[in-house]
């Protein structure tokens, strides 16, 4: 009878509400052999007994929690290839004790758990194998495993595919981004040299604001998709005070598709401003304003709040809110309640309420349209990064700290579920296209505009004026 491979849970099921699933599986030898338990949760090891305990045998296979926690936090000790390396070494012994007793039947029950360790690694970190050495590594040692049987063979076949998929979704990703941010220009630009050609706004292309909440929504979910878990913690991997070679990952920080995410919600703030700035009449700039109230309303209903966010930070921009006249023929009703739904005080409160409320229905839902949950990602990232300076990742006995690792697997965990939901509205193209390639202004050209459409009120502003006419148009 060929052993099956051993079942994992989905993500949100992964971390218990106490932090992390209670069920580690531990044998007798765990307790001592360097790992340090409390109440049966690990709480700390030495760096090479959190290798073996990542590593399968034929009595064992490291639960899946452990498995996330370990490859997401070990890269602050270590680079990944060289964990890959370690893991090898340590699987192929295994094997060959169970060889080496002969029993056949040894050696089907530890390849399919090996094989398993070796998807779940390239299902979560597949960013990981962009590396040459993880990737010849990987090749050796699951064809070491299917060598023997058919099955496996199948299944090494599969994960290799998959990977392959991956990475080239990957760069074809990195290719737009790079071409999006090549031909970017500054608006003002455009106008100076081709005025007519920028007749059109946003609400011409997109009258709806319900529809562009909805686009929004793809672009979000599509950037949020590309976001390694691993990003998180290389965006502060410092020097491991143990390793007296080298810094982790000082030659390339592994943050690219982080980094786009955070440039995507300042260009979103940056096209509400000019969005708003561009008209002449005050009576378009407050139709411009009550229509990205709406839009952002619709992104609170739907869950976005990232696109929320850069939204109301775009709108509260000096150049847009210095624009007396125009808000004054605005409704501002609903604009003040999106206002204090995101206020920053108490620690964004009343924003985490909102964001645990649509985590939970998330968790319940039926659609994939309940199921949207886009957080303000940078306060996402400044509370990883807190998580992170709180505590220290090594003990004074030199253990790794594995209960603040616990903590930063259970807030990147919960991102990888958002992050997996399907965007269930239609792609309008010509929408899409207008929200990430429509030039923008700069912060100068900005308070350019806003100057023209509502004078300047003291001498500040009027030197200022002055200045950006004659830098920026060339007039004095």
């Amino acid at each position: 009878m060929r052993e099956s491979m051993p079942q994992t849970p989905p993500f949100s099921a992964m971390f218990d509400s106490s932090g992390y699933n209670r069920n580690l599986y531990q044998s007798a030898e765990d307790s001592c052999g360097g790992l340090y338990y409390h109440d049966n949760n690990l709480l700390s090891g030495s760096l090479e007994a959190l290798i073996q305990h990542l590593v399968p045998n034929v009595d064992y296979y490291p639960d899946r929690t452990y498995i996330f926690t370990f490859l997401l936090s070990s890269r602050l000790f270590m680079h990944p290839y060289e964990l890959m390396a370690k893991v090898c070494h340590l699987c192929v012994e295994h094997q060959r004790l169970s060889e080496g007793d002969g029993d056949k039947n040894q050696m089907r029950k530890i390849a399919p758990k090996i094989l398993q360790l070796l998807t779940e690694w390239t299902e979560t970190f597949p960013y990981d194998f962009r590396d040459e050495r993880m990737m010849r590594n990987l090749k050796d040692l699951a064809h070491r495993m299917a060598s023997g049987e058919e099955t496996y063979r199948k299944n090494v076949q599969q994960m290799m595919q998959c990977l392959i998929r991956k990475l080239a979704a990957l760069s074809q990703y990195e290719e737009v981004l790079a071409k999006l941010s090549s031909t970017a220009t500054d608006r003002l630009t455009v106008l100076k040299t081709k005025p007519q050609s920028i007749q059109r706004d946003i609400m011409t292309v997109c009258s709806d604001p319900y529809t562009l909440a909805q686009q929004l929504t793809h672009i979000e979910l599509e950037r949020l998709n590309y976001i390694g878990p691993e990003e998180f913690v290389q965006a502060f991997v410092q020097k491991d005070p143990l390793d007296n070679d080298k810094s982790c990952f000082s030659e390339r920080k592994k943050t690219r598709n982080l980094e786009a995410y955070v440039e995507w919600f300042n260009r979103l703030s940056y096209l509400v401003a000019t969005e708003i700035c561009m008209p002449v009449k005050k009576k378009h700039r407050a139709r411009m304003i009550e229509y990205f109230i709406d839009v952002a309303r619709e992104c609170f209903n739907i869950g976005n709040f990232n696109s929320l966010m850069a939204i109301i930070s775009g709108m509260n921009m000096s150049p847009v809110s210095r624009l007396k006249k125009t808000w004054a023929k605005v409704k501002t009703a609903k604009f003040d309640i999106l206002e204090h739904q995101m206020d920053p005080s108490s620690n964004f409160y009343n924003y985490r309420t909102a964001l645990r409320g649509a985590a939970q229905r998330s968790l319940t839902a039926h659609s994939s349209r309940e199921k949207i949950v886009i957080p303000f990602f940078s306060l996402l990232i400044k509370d990883i990064y807190f998580l992170n300076e709180g505590c220290v990742n090594r003990l004074p006995n030199g253990h790794v700290n594995f209960e603040k690792f616990w903590e930063l697997a259970k807030q990147v965990s919960e991102f990888m579920t958002w992050k997996q939901v399907e965007c269930p509205f239609e792609r309008d193209r010509k929408v899409l296209q207008y929200l990430l390639s429509v030039p923008v202004f700069s912060e100068d050209a900005l308070y350019l505009a806003s100057y023209e459409s509502e004078g300047p009120e003291n001498n500040i502003e009027k030197d200022r004026w002055k200045s950006l006419r004659s830098s920026l148009l060339g007039r004095v």
